[in-house]
């Protein structure tokens, strides 16, 4: 026969014990005098403290996001998927990234921005991503670092929803060849065609412009196409034609216009122009330094000072 006796914790333990010391050194265990029995003690500890452990790998995974300037409070509140991470799943997001050749430094930019990084699968969300990039947009591996880098959105786009559809537009509007899509205009591929880059289109063709101008212009400078049609195009053209009285063919040879801060170059620019009586071109206007701008007006005045005397 076999006795199987629970031992209860140190505070649980009765105060008093019904055993003599002298009749039973051990009182935990109540000792039976029958010769014949075999008497067996298990003995069951108290399970170990599984909170502390995981408030342990908790804080871990926190210095980890620290260690990479990572703001852990709003990576939580972005990704609340995260507090129940493995910390070797962290570390795998930052293994892809890094084989692509992505700093460190880049790295927590990177996964600040876009904290439901850190709960991605690498092989199911990040690596599609970057066999797109290598073999759809043919970026090459050396330049996938820099689109990434310039555009971290990409990470986070699906391949088949976003970024094939765009890339297939852009090649039909003319982003072959010579034109094509590059590490600097990857960026591209983030924007939705319906939503963002056909609004863009239409807008500059209702200014006037044919749809054959208005691709050959976003071919020319592609960033027309990242502007925003009420905080960029919209006030730029109304300034452009009401107070510079500008031409529409001054925009088909110059379309970088869009890409110049109203507020900071455009507008100052063009009323130093107006108080002195002079006009230049757009790209004149605008594609130099201040310095060389301001060298242009003192070079102007002496011609006319000098178109005085001679008369």
């Amino acid at each position: 026969m076999t006795i199987r006796l629970q031992i209860l914790p140190p505070q649980t333990l009765p105060l008093h014990s019904s055993f003599k010391p002298s009749q039973n050194p051990n009182p935990k265990i109540p000792l039976h005098h029958h010769h014949h029995h075999h008497l067996t003690a298990t003995i069951i500890s108290p399970p170990p403290s599984t909170a502390t452990d995981a408030g342990l790998r908790f804080r871990e995974k926190l210095l980890y996001l620290q260690a990479l300037n990572v703001n852990p409070s709003k990576a939580l509140h972005k990704n609340p998927n995260f507090r129940s991470a493995p910390l070797s799943s962290l570390k795998s997001v930052e293994n892809c990234l890094s084989s692509m050749g992505i700093e460190r430094s880049a790295l927590g930019r990177i996964l600040d921005m876009y904290p439901q990084l850190l709960t991605s699968d690498p092989y199911s969300d990040l690596y599609p991503v970057f066999d797109f990039l290598l073999n759809d947009a043919q970026i090459p591996f050396h330049d996938v670092r820099k689109s990434i880098i310039r555009c971290p959105r990409l990470l986070i786009c699906s391949v088949e929803a976003q970024l094939r559809p765009t890339l297939r537009f852009l090649d039909n509007l003319g982003f072959v060849g010579s034109q094509a899509i590059n590490c600097q205009t990857t960026v591209l591929l983030v924007s939705s065609v319906e939503g963002t880059l056909m609004p863009k289109l239409n807008y500059l063709m209702e200014l006037g412009f044919s749809y054959e101008e208005v691709r050959r212009m976003v071919l020319r400078s592609p960033g027309l196409l990242t502007f925003s049609i009420a905080n960029n195009y919209r006030p730029k053209m109304e300034y452009f034609l009401k107070e510079m009285d500008g031409d529409l063919v001054e925009l088909k040879r110059f379309p970088q216009y869009f890409s110049f801060s109203l507020e900071g170059k455009i507008k100052p620019r063009h009323r130093m122009l107006v108080e002195k009586g002079f006009r230049l071109s757009l790209p004149e206007m605008l594609k130099v330094s201040d310095g060389e701008f301001h060298a242009q007006l003192i070079e102007m005045r002496m011609r006319v000072l000098d178109e005085r005397v001679l008369r």
